[in-house]
C-alpha cells in the first residue's frame, strides 16, 4: 500500500509542479477571469494525466508488479486514479461553465474583448480552427466519462455489464485526447508540462487502442480445456481443473490468472489453487458463489469446455525470507494457501530432506463448513508439514490478532500473509502494528478486488 500511495501522490505533485513552472504568476493576478482560465488548464492537465496513467495500468503491464507488490495493488492505484480523474474533470467543468452562468446572470461583468493577437505559428492557427469542435465533443465526452466511471465504482452493477461499459472509456478517452491537444494552452507544449502531458497522452492513446481491439494481455493468453469439476455444497465452492498443454510459463503459489469461458462475460480473475508441474500441465481454480457470475458457473461449465487463461499475475508468493510464517485465509481467501501447501508438498516429495521451508501456521476462518473440503485441506497441510487451525465462526468465535499471538508465541519473528475480506485484513494489520510488528515489511495482504 505504501508504494501505491507514493505513486499516486508523486504523480499529482509532479504534474502540479510542472504546471506551476509554466504558470509562475497564476495567483498574482487580481483578475478572476484570468484565474478561471488558468484553473481550467490546470484541472484539465491533472484530469488527463490521471486518466492516462489509469489507461496504461489497464493493460496489466507486468514490469511494475514487483515494485507495487502485484497486479492487485496496481488495480487499486488504477481505481484511485479513476476517482482522481473524475474529481478533476468535474472541477474542470465547474471552472469552465459556472463563470459563464455567472456572467449570464449578471453576477460577473462580461470581459471586454480586445483584438486577438495575430497567430504566426501554423499549428496554433490550425488548432484555433478546431476549438469549437473540441469544446463541443469534449463536453459530451466529459458527461460520458462521469457516467462510465461512476458505473465502474458501483459494485451493484453485474460484472458482465461493468466489463462492457468500462471498455467504452477507451473511446471517451480518445475524444478527450483530441479535446486536450486542441485546447491546452499552446505555449505549454514547449515547456516541461507539455512534454510530460504529450508522453502521457501518447501512452494512454496506445493503451486505449489496445483495449478497444481486445488485445490486453494477448501475449500472456493460453488455451485450456476443463478436465474435471468438483462442487463443495457446504461452502458453495466449485473446483475447476484445466489442462493447459501449451504456452503456460508456470506460476508461483499464490499468484492468480484471468479465466474466460464466456466471451460475453469477459475475463474474471481467480487465484490459482494448484502448484505447477511441467510434467502435468494443469491449473486449478476454486471459485465461491459470491456474485451473479460465480453463482452460475456450476451450471455453465462442463468437462471438455474450452477456457482462455491469461497470466500469471501477482506477488503474493510467500517469498520474503522469514524462517517463520503465519498464513491467514478468510473464507475463499484460503485459495492461495492451498497452492502454497501443494507447492511445498511437491518439493518435499521430489527432494526429501533437502528442502527446509519456513515453519508455518495456517489459520482458516470460515462462516460455512464442508467436511470434504476441510478433509482435503487437512491432507494438504499434513503433506506440507504445516500446522492447520480451522475456526468456524459459529462454533469457535471470530479469529483475532490476540488468538493468533496466543497460538503462535514466536509471532514477533514471523511474516504474516493474509487473504480474505479487506476489512478483516485491515483490522489484523492494525492490531499487529499496535503490538510492534513491522507491518510494512512483514504483513502481506492480497487486495483481490479488480473494481
Amino acid at each position: 500500500m505504501r508504494n501505491i500511495k507514493l505513486a499516486f501522490w508523486v504523480q499529482l505533485v509532479l504534474l502540479s509542479a510542472l504546471w506551476f513552472i509554466a504558470e509562475p504568476s497564476v495567483f498574482r493576478s487580481a483578475d478572476f477571469l484570468a484565474l478561471r482560465a488558468a484553473m481550467v488548464q490546470y484541472s484539465g492537465v491533472i484530469a488527463m494525466g490521471c486518466m492516462s496513467v489509469a489507461m496504461i495500468l489497464a493493460l496489466r503491464p507486468r514490469w511494475p508488479e514487483p515494485w507495487f507488490g502485484g497486479l492487485d495493488k496496481m488495480y487499486r492505484l488504477h481505481k484511485w486514479l479513476g476517482i482522481a480523474a473524475l474529481v478533476f474533470s468535474v472541477l474542470h467543468w465547474v471552472w469552465s461553465q459556472v463563470p459563464k452562468w455567472a456572467v449570464g446572470l449578471g453576477w460577473l461583468a462580461r470581459p471586454a474583448r480586445g483584438t486577438r493577437p495575430v497567430l504566426e505559428n501554423p499549428v496554433e492557427q490550425f488548432f484555433m480552427t478546431l476549438r469549437g469542435s473540441a469544446e463541443g465533443v469534449g463536453e459530451w465526452a466529459f458527461y460520458a466519462a462521469v457516467l462510465l466511471i461512476a458505473l465502474a465504482l458501483m459494485k451493484q452493477i453485474p460484472y458482465r455489464w461493468f466489463y462492457k461499459t468500462h471498455r467504452l472509456l477507451g473511446i471517451v478517452y480518445l475524444v478527450l485526447v483530441f479535446h486536450t491537444i486542441v485546447l491546452t494552452k499552446f505555449s505549454y507544449w514547449t515547456s516541461p508540462i507539455g512534454v510530460a502531458l504529450a508522453a502521457l497522452l501518447a501512452a494512454g492513446t496506445y493503451a486505449a487502442v489496445i483495449g478497444l481491439l481486445g488485445r490486453v494481455g494477448a501475449a500472456r493468453k493460453v488455451q485450456g480445456k476443463i478436465v474435471s469439476l468438483r462442487y463443495y455444497p457446504g461452502v458453495r465452492a466449485l473446483e475447476t481443473e484445466i489442462d493447459v498443454p501449451h504456452g503456460w510459463p508456470g506460476h508461483k503459489p499464490g499468484q492468480f490468472a484471468f479465466a474466460m469461458s464466456d466471451t460475453s462475460e469477459g475475463a474474471h480473475p481467480y487465484t490459482i489453487a494448484s502448484s505447477w508441474n511441467d510434467n502435468d500441465r494443469r491449473i486449478t481454480f476454486v471459485t465461491k458463489e459470491l456474485g451473479d457470475h460465480t453463482s452460475r458457473l456450476r451450471e455453465k461449465l462442463h468437462v471438455g469446455q474450452d477456457v482462455t487463461i491469461e497470466g500469471p499475475y501477482g506477488c503474493f508468493d510467500f517469498d520474503n525470507g522469514q524462517p517463520r510464517q503465519i498464513w491467514v485465509g478468510g473464507g475463499i481467501g484460503i485459495t492461495p494457501f492451498i497452492a502454497g501447501m501443494k507447492h511445498i508438498a511437491r518439493q518435499r516429495s521430489a527432494n526429501p530432506g533437502a528442502m527446509r521451508p519456513p515453519e508455518i501456521d495456517l489459520f482458516h476462518t470460515t462462516a460455512e463448513y464442508d467436511q470434504t473440503a476441510i478433509d482435503r485441506l487437512t491432507d494438504d497441510a499434513k503433506a506440507a508439514n504445516i500446522r492447520l487451525h480451522v475456526l468456524v465462526d459459529t462454533r469457535d468465535g471470530l479469529l483475532t490478532g490476540e488468538r493468533i499471538r496466543t497460538t503462535v508465541p514466536e509471532w514477533r519473528n514471523a511474516s504474516i500473509w493474509f487473504c480474505g475480506p479487506s476489512g478483516f485484513g485491515a483490522a489484523l494489520r492494525k492490531d499487529f502494528a499496535g503490538h510492534g510488528l513491522p507491518v510494512d515489511e512483514r504483513f502481506h495482504q492480497e487486495l483481490f478486488a479488480m473494481r
